[in-house]
C-alpha cells in the first residue's frame, strides 16, 4: 500500500492565541505552588479554567488530569505537559529552629540559596514563610568563609519567619519532617516580553497547551482525531506520563522546556523541536513533520539534542505506551534556577499545537492500528543507499 510522506500532508494555518489571557494564566499557574507530591491546588486552578470553557476532563486516583478535545475518529492523540515543579521537603528540624532540606527533583542548592519559601505544615491550612540560606549567611559574622563554603543541600537551611523557633514550638505549629517546601516563583514580565521566574519549566508548557485548547474550542473546529491533553504531576521525579494515557494513543507530543545555553541550539523566541534526549531519539517521522509544519507557516523553529534531559515521553514509553512520540519545547534560559522565557516562544508552541491537532495522523492509514503487515509499513520514507 502506498503511503503519503508527512512532508506532503497539508496543514491548516495556526489559530490565533489570546496573548493577554495566556500571560494571565501563566502568572496564575506560577503563583500557585506545586512541588511534585503536592499538586492538588494547581490542578484545581486548571480544572476551574477548563470548567469555564465547558471542556470535559477527569482526574486519576493520583491527581493527574486528562482533558478531552473531541474528534471525528479514533485512535487518540495526546499532548502531555506537567504541572509539578522542583521543590524541597523538610529533612530535619535543628535545635535552633532552622530547617534542613532534601530536594524534590534534580536541582542545585546553588539556586535555592536566597529563595523565599512557603512551608506547608501539618496543621490544617498551615503555612509558614521563610528564606533558604547557606549555613554561613553573613559576611559580617564569617568574613571570607561565606565565599569558601560549598553550595550543597547539606549546607543549606531555612530560616522561618516566626518569633518562637524552639523545636517544640515549631512542632506545635505543625512543622514536621516531610513537610513540603515550595520555592516562591516571584514571576516578572518585562516590557520586552520576557517572563523571568522560577518554575517556568512545566508551567509555561501547561499554559501553552491550555491556550491551544482554548483557541480550538472557541473556533468551533472539529479535530480529525480525538485528542487528549494529559497534565502530569510527577515529571520532576521521573514518573511523568507513566499513567493516565488511554490505551490506544497513536501519537504523543510532550511540551516542555528547551535548553538555551552555550553548546545548545535551542531558541528563546520560538519553537525548538528536539531530535533526541538522554533516553534516545524521538520518532523520526513525527519530529520531521513538526518541523515541516513550522516551515510551512513561518513559525520560528530550531533543532536540538539534549544530553542531560528527559521528559514525560520517557516515562510513557518505558511504561509500555505503543505510540509515536516527540517533544516540542519553548525556550528556557537557566532551567531549574532563575528561569527566563519569552512569551513569543510560549505563544508559538500554542500556535503549532492548533495546527498539528487539526491534521491527520502522521501516516493516516498505518497509524490507525497498533500493528500491521510489512507490506503496509511506510519504510520507503527512510531512504537507504542504493547498494543496501
Amino acid at each position: 500500500m502506498a503511503t503519503v510522506s508527512p512532508d506532503q500532508v497539508p496543514s491548516p494555518s495556526p489559530l490565533e492565541i489570546d496573548r493577554e489571557h495566556l500571560v494571565g494564566l501563566l502568572l496564575r499557574l506560577l503563583n500557585t505552588p506545586s512541588p511534585a507530591g503536592r499538586t492538588d491546588a494547581v490542578m484545581q486552578l486548571i480544572g476551574d479554567e477548563l470548567t469555564s470553557l465547558d471542556v470535559p476532563f477527569e482526574l486519576t486516583r493520583r491527581g493527574a488530569m486528562l482533558i478531552e478535545l473531541p474528534g471525528k475518529r479514533d485512535p487518540d492523540r495526546a499532548v502531555v505537559v506537567h504541572a509539578d515543579t522542583i521543590g524541597a521537603m523538610v529533612r530535619a528540624i535543628r535545635p535552633d529552629g532552622r530547617l534542613d532540606l532534601v530536594p524534590i527533583g534534580t536541582w542545585s542548592a546553588r539556586f535555592a540559596e536566597g529563595g523565599r519559601v512557603t512551608v506547608f505544615t501539618e496543621e490544617p491550612d498551615g503555612i509558614l514563610t521563610g528564606t533558604a540560606l547557606p549555613c554561613k549567611a553573613s559576611g559580617h559574622a564569617f568574613g571570607d568563609e561565606i565565599d569558601e563554603q560549598p553550595a550543597s543541600w547539606d549546607n543549606l537551611e531555612v530560616r522561618l519567619d516566626v518569633r518562637d523557633t524552639d523545636p517544640d514550638a515549631l512542632a506545635a505549629r505543625g512543622v514536621r519532617v516531610g513537610c513540603f517546601v515550595a520555592f516562591d516563583a516571584q514571576p516578572v514580565v518585562t516590557d520586552e516580553g520576557f517572563v523571568v521566574s522560577r518554575h517556568l519549566d512545566g508551567k509555561a508548557g501547561v499554559a501553552a497547551a491550555l491556550a491551544a485548547g482554548r483557541a480550538i474550542v472557541q473556533s468551533g473546529v472539529e479535530l480529525p482525531h480525538t485528542s487528549h491533553i494529559l497534565i502530569t504531576i510527577a515529571e520532576e521525579v521521573g514518573q511523568g506520563a507513566s499513567h493516565g494515557l488511554h490505551a490506544d494513543v497513536a501519537e504523543m507530543l510532550s511540551i516542555d522546556n528547551a535548553v538555551c545555553a552555550p553548546g545548545q541550539h535551542s531558541i528563546e523566541n520560538g519553537i525548538t523541536v528536539p531530535m533526541a534526549d538522554m533516553t534516545g531519539p524521538f520518532d523520526y517521522h513525527l519530529t520531521r513533520r513538526l518541523l515541516r509544519i513550522c516551515a510551512d507557516h513561518d513559525l520560528a523553529v530550531a533543532r536540538d539534542t539534549f544530553r542531560y534531559y528527559r521528559s514525560d515521553v520517557a516515562a510513557a514509553i518505558e511504561s509500555g505506551a505503543a505510540t509515536r512520540a516527540a517533544l516540542v519545547a519553548f525556550g528556557l534560559d537557566g532551567s531549574h534556577g532563575w528561569e527566563r522565557t519569552h512569551i513569543d516562544s510560549v505563544e508559538a508552541v500554542a500556535r503549532l499545537l492548533t495546527t498539528y491537532l487539526r491534521t491527520p495522523l502522521t501516516f493516516e492509514s498505518w497509524d490507525r492500528t497498533e500493528r500491521g503487515p510489512l507490506k503496509e509499513f511506510p519504510s520507503s520514507q527512510q531512504p537507504v543507499p542504493d547498494d543496501a
